[in-house]
């Protein structure tokens, strides 16, 4: 019995944003949506209008895969997580277990071509794009969060924010003067209806 989209659906169940109280919960699985999303976006703006030559594909698919590993960890808050670069560095290597065990349930002839996504190059400039997607979806998530009155995203949005900016992406530059204006729209605004 191959077990591998069992655990990948599982990812529904694991909560992001553990520490802090949210108007509206999100789970890992629609959080690797909105990240692969926007790695396509930002990959898509660095070729298309800077002519870079990034593999948006790869992109993608690194991430949406970049969170299989806390079906078995779960989502440690980055406070945690960064709060001294041993806990960082050991929780690394958990998350490299968990993805090996995770993708040992793979038929064989299929692992060959999923592992290099699931155990993405992080040095590479794909995954560059990737770790940007990731933050723009966090910084997203305090828009929502302050556009519902909840203060309680404030301090998050500020240093989301500056860690975004301190990527020194022009692809994230262009998203944010192009895109992020719209965020804060209605669904009529959006729709032209107001």
């Amino acid at each position: 019995m191959d077990k591998f989209y069992a655990y990948l659906d599982r990812m529904k169940f694991i909560k992001r944003w553990q520490l802090m109280r949210s108007s509206r919960d999100e789970n890992i699985m629609e959080h690797s949506h909105s990240v692969a999303v926007l790695a396509h976006a930002l990959v898509t703006i660095e070729n298309e209008v800077f002519g870079g030559d990034v593999n948006g594909e790869r992109a993608v698919l690194y991430a949406l895969y970049h969170e299989v590993s806390e079906v078995m960890t779960g989502d440690l808050p980055t406070p945690v997580k960064y709060f001294n670069q041993n806990i960082h560095g050991e929780y690394e290597k958990l998350e490299t277990r968990a993805v090996e065990k995770i993708a040992a349930t793979l038929p064989p002839e299929m692992k060959a071509a999923l592992f290099p996504y699931l155990a993405a190059d992080k040095r590479s400039e794909e995954y560059r794009y990737v770790k940007a997607a990731d933050k723009l979806s966090a910084y997203l998530k305090c828009l929502e969060e302050l556009r519902s009155g909840n203060n309680e995203f404030i301090q998050a949005e500020k240093s989301v924010g500056a860690a975004l900016r301190a990527m020194n992406l022009r692809a994230v530059d262009y998203f944010f003067e192009h895109f992020i204006p719209a965020f804060s729209l209605t669904l009529d605004e959006l729709e032209g209806l107001s």
